[in-house]
Formats: structure tokens, sequence, C-alpha cells
């Protein structure tokens, strides 16, 4: 090989990706995918399909956790990055303002009028980093408030007000924090009178799980925290951008206006990493005080122009197409679908969600058979039938699924915001085909749940 050559490169090596991984990265991913048979080789994608060497297709309902809105390599996303790399631009001089993120900012501040200003950065995890950052200093306080459940990123700041015990353990110590159910306000107020609460971050639907906030609870919230000088911080980086029907999903709630909102995911395109934190104006002057002040908070790739141009195409796509409202219409026509099996089921217990967010949670049968085998799965792992379900949908229907979190029995559809009637049908046939093995007393599946079973027991 002359020089660099990626074309060339993946052609040589691109049939080692699994031992690569397995030999230099997390050891445990393949390990994984090979136990679960999840590991595919994907040639190409397009929209909401993946598609293999043999030119068979996979619908993609997973949308990369939510990053690919608009499915993959948008044509006018792909043209806005040639583009900017075309025009050679001078950029992160540092010391100069381009025009690129003044005008994804104006954009992103046009769906929420209530906010003023942006930093952006690279993650959502990032966007929560700067969210706490900003409400502690202008506060003044140590302590936020965040949802049992709940998940905000994984970095340390992030981590300390992350819902879940087994992303945390091991890590300590965190920033001060205290958790809440999601809904409990007597609870919030409690943490509140304490006097020492900057913020409180809730994501207005968890993603583990698919659970919305109960209705009137956040504009209660906000109430409660205004009361006590306190911040409210929207974690919109999965629910936003369209995917719940709203451009944000705190907007579904009238009079909710948080003093900061994040969003990162589909922003990016599915290309270039990028996150933003929107906040109102007397924050960022308070953090940003005095010119001493002007790099208190930043980052090294914050607002580079691939970034932005890829932003403010999605953001110019999603108004031409149209893309909230086919969110917000194929997400009822899917939801509504689903619902519709929950009689037919007796091991479907609900479906829930907003727009393309749906939850779908599975629970005890009644019939002896199926309860018996349900508390096998059970005793071995929560969780294991929603993962008996993911596994066919991927290998007998080809269509890309997760369950929603640990030691949950609920999958999460998130699919790109394009997906139409063709694919609602495609996946609710393929849905109802593994439902009626499920409930048929053996079978693949359940030979399968017994693998599972083993599995977990081992792992203990």
């Amino acid at each position: 090989m002359t020089g660099f050559d990626l074309t060339e490169l993946l052609a040589e090596r691109g049939g080692e990706r699994y031992d690569l991984h397995g030999r230099h990265l997390n050891h445990q991913l393949p390990r994984m995918l090979h136990t679960i048979g999840f590991d595919k080789v994907y040639e190409r994608a397009e929209g909401a399909y993946f598609y293999d060497a043999e030119g068979r297709d996979y619908l993609d309902m997973l949308a990369g956790f939510g990053v690919m809105g608009l499915g993959r390599h948008h044509p006018v996303v792909r043209r806005a990055l040639h583009d900017v790399l075309d025009a050679q631009l001078a950029d992160l001089t540092r010391f100069d303002c381009p025009p690129l993120p003044g005008l994804l900012a104006e954009k992103l501040l046009g769906h929420a009028p209530h906010l003023d200003r942006v930093f952006f950065g690279n993650s959502g995890a990032e966007a929560i980093e700067t969210a706490l950052k900003f409400a502690r200093y202008v506060t003044g306080r140590p302590r936020v408030v965040y949802c049992s459940h709940g998940f905000h990123g994984l970095t340390t700041g992030a981590l300390s007000v992350n819902g879940e015990d087994g992303f945390r353990d091991g890590f300590a110590p965190l920033l001060p924090d205290t958790a809440v159910e999601l809904g409990d306000l007597d609870a919030l107020e409690r943490e509140l009178g304490r006097g020492d609460v900057a913020a409180f971050v809730v994501e207005p639907i968890q993603g583990k799980g698919v659970t919305a906030a109960p209705p009137g609870f956040l504009r209660a919230a906000q109430e409660l925290l205004h009361r006590h000088k306190a911040l409210l911080i929207a974690d919109e980086v999965q629910t936003g951008l369209g995917r719940t029907g709203d451009f944000f999903a705190f907007q579904h709630e009238e009079g909710v206006e948080p003093d900061l909102v994040c969003v990162a995911k589909a922003l990016s395109g599915g290309y270039v990493p990028v996150s933003a934190t929107l906040g109102k104006d007397w924050i960022f002057k308070k953090v940003y005080s005095s010119m001493d002040r002007v790099l208190v908070h930043s980052a090294s790739f914050g607002a580079n122009a691939q970034a932005m141009a890829a932003g403010l195409a999605v953001l110019s796509v999603m108004e031409d197409e149209q893309v909230v409202a086919n969110a917000r219409h194929t997400g009822e026509l899917l939801r509504s679908r689903l619902a519709g099996l929950v009689d037919r089921y007796e091991l479907l217990h609900e479906v829930r969600g907003r727009g393309l967010m749906i939850g779908i949670e599975f629970g005890r049968p009644k019939s002896l058979g199926l309860r018996s085998r349900w508390t096998m799965l059970q005793a071995a792992r929560k969780g294991l039938f929603a993962q008996m379900v993911v596994v066919p949908l991927l290998q007998r229907h080809r269509i890309l699924t997760q369950v929603s979190g640990d030691h949950l029995e609920v999958i999460k559809l998130i699919p790109p915001l394009i997906i139409g009637e063709r694919e609602v049908d495609r996946f609710v046939e393929a849905f109802t085909a593994v439902m009626d093995d499920a409930h048929s007393g053996g079978g693949l599946m359940w030979d399968f749940g017994r693998t599972l079973v083993k599995q977990a027991v081992a792992n203990r």
C-alpha cells in the first residue's frame, strides 16, 4: 500500500473486525455479540436499513441509540459535509467568531424561544456536564437532584446523576446528589427545602423503560424549583429533535420552560459528534461574567465547522421533510397497532410512549405452562424474556431492536424518524410472529431462553 487508502485498508482487514475489537478494545463486546447471535457483518447502510454482503436488508429500529434521527447517509447532510470540507475554512482558530456556530445556535433557539444562548460540545454527556457546571456556579449550591432510573451519561459529573447503580458502582466519590422518583413532587420539595440544591435534571421521557413524566409534573417541578431558587435542566439528548412528536419533549406540557436544555445525538446527522446546551441569558452572563472568564468553560472541538454544518443540514431537512410531523403520525400508528396486541398475548403487558419512542413491556403470564417458563427466566435474571424477543427479531426477521435497560422486561423502539407505514407493517408482522412462537409453548425461542439462563447463571 502506497500512502493511505481507506478503501484498500478495509478490503484487506475489514474481515478482522471482531478479532480486532477482542484484542484492542472492549473485549466483552464481541463476546456478548457472539453469545446472542448479533455478530452480523453489515456492508453498508441507507436510510432506515442495513445491508449485508448478500444484499439482504435489515430494518433499523434502534437508530444508533437515537443518533440516526434522519436515518443513515441522508443526502442533504452528506452534501453539507462535502461542501464544508471543500470550503477549506479556517476552523478552530480560537481567536475569531466564525458564522456557522452562530447560525446553528440561532436555528436551535428558534425552537425554544424562552432560551437565549448556546454552548456547543461533542456529546450528550458533555452537554449534561455543561448544564451541571453552569447550574452549580450560578446558584452557588453543590447538590443536584435527579430521578431514579434516569440516564444522563457516563462521565463523572453525568454519572453523579445516573439513576442506575450498575453504572455507578466502583466510581465513587461522585458529586453531591440525591435521587427522587419520577413524578414524586413531595420528595423533590423535601430536598429543595434543605437549601443546597442547584438544579433538578430530568428526562421528559426516561430512556430506561420508556417512562414519561406524569402529566403536570414538569410544570409543578419547575414552580417548586424557582420558588427555591434552583434550576430545571431538561435532558433532551434522546427525546429532542422530534423524537416524541414535538421538537422538544418538554413541549408536550404547556408552560414548561426549562432553564437549561441539553441536546445531542440526532443533531449530528449521524456523522459528526455534536451537542448543545441551551440556556437563559442570565445564566450565561453570570458564568462568563468578564473577559477574564471568557474561556472558563470551553471544548477543544466544540463548534467545529463540520459539526455545525451537519447540525444546520439536519435542522433544514427536518423542516423541509416535516420530520417532526412524521414522527408524531408514524409513532401513533406503530404504538396503536402494537397496543392492539396486548389483549391477544398474555406475555405482553403494555405498550407506551410518544412519537417514535415506544416501550413494549412484557409481564407474568396467567397460564400455567407459560408461567413456569417465565418463572425460570426470572429466577436466572430479570430481562431475559425481552432478550428472547430481540434475538429472533434480528435472526429470523432481520430487524434490529434493543432491550430498554438492564433487568427490565422492556424493548425500546427508537427508529429513524423517517420511517413510514412500510416499516410499521414489517415490524408489527415480525413482532406478531415472534409472539405467536413465544406463546406456542415450545420451539426455538424457549430453547434460546435456556441458553440465556445458563449464561446468566455462569456470570453470577
